[in-house]
């Protein structure tokens, strides 16, 4: 039995068959666009209840991908409004009064 952390694979090639891809390697636009073509698929009907279960693990992954991306991108941000803000109360607080 295959490890569910490392069953992955992201969209269709040419064929139609899915190629394997790592979900915490993908950045957050090609995590969503996969999801997107798994949704539809689901939605579709396409394929058999097995394969559907497997999509639907894929999306859960990747739900989790886009969620992690978001959280970091937002950390990121508050990290830097924060240090802004600590720059401009440093600077306000070093000038002469007038």
């Amino acid at each position: 039995m295959s490890d569910p952390k490392k069953t992955t694979f992201s969209p269709a090639s040419a064929s139609g068959a899915p190629s394997e891809t790592d979900a915490s390697t993908l950045g957050y636009e090609a995590a969503l666009a996969e999801l997107e073509t798994i949704i539809a698929r689901i939605e579709r009907g396409d394929g058999a209840l097995d394969e559907s279960l497997r999509q639907y693990r894929r999306g859960a992954t990747l739900v989790k991908r886009c969620r992690d991306v978001l959280d970091q991108a937002r950390a990121e941000v508050e990290r830097i409004a924060v240090s802004d803000l600590a720059e401009r109360a440093e600077s306000a607080s070093k000038q002469p009064d007038a």
